[in-house]
């Protein structure tokens, strides 16, 4: 197997890994929400399992994707520097995914350090993923098909993460962003695991 091809493998494991988090949520919690809670709620501190869900839904798919992109260098060897610039972006976004288990949530107060911290890896998350993904659309030189993916992508991430998530169905809409970012690298890992169109 090789370096790219053990992306693509990482890169499954990792959605496969959140997946499975995010169906199991709701043991030992029967209050909460996939509808209306974010996701991270369900592993604030002092909820039963808190760390355990941390790990799956956050710090292990993240750092399983940071090594994924990692694994994907060799292919943007010859891109030139935007590409390589939007890969090492999109490394932030997944090292910033997987801090949003390490920083949980305090349920105890709003205006909690852990509470501020959480939100800043959560900023990182999709404000470094949307260059990235933008960089690697336009330079990665994988077709047209990647390119319009990358930027559709770039634009749903944030717009579901930040703008769409009102009333009702905040949690919601953050699944879905979860989804789009998701979605992005596995196509990435299916795209950059090839060899140059």
């Amino acid at each position: 197997m090789s370096i790219r091809q053990a992306s693509l493998v990482a890169s499954v494991v990792a959605c496969g890994i959140f997946l499975l988090a995010v169906l199991l949520a709701g043991i030992g919690v029967p209050e909460y929400s996939h509808r209306i809670h974010p996701l991270a709620l369900r592993g604030a501190s002092g909820l039963p399992g808190a760390w355990l869900f941390n790990a799956g839904a956050f710090v292990l798919p993240g750092l399983a994707l940071l090594l994924a992109a990692q694994g994907l260098r060799p292919a943007l060897a010859r891109a030139g520097w935007p590409a390589r610039i939007g890969l090492t972006l999109v490394q932030g976004s997944a090292l910033a995914f997987a801090a949003q288990g390490l920083l949980p949530l305090d349920m105890r107060s709003l205006d909690a350090l852990a509470n501020r911290l959480h939100a800043l890896a959560w900023m990182l998350w999709w404000i470094a993923f949307v260059p990235g993904a933008l960089l690697l659309a336009f330079a990665g030189g994988r077709g047209r098909g990647f390119a319009a993916t990358g930027v559709v992508a770039a634009l749903l991430v944030p717009w579901l993460a930040v703008l769409a998530p009102i009333g009702a169905w905040v949690g919601l809409a953050q699944r879905l962003a979860f989804l789009a970012w998701f979605g992005w690298w596995l196509l990435a890992a299916r795209a950059f695991s090839r060899s140059a169109a």
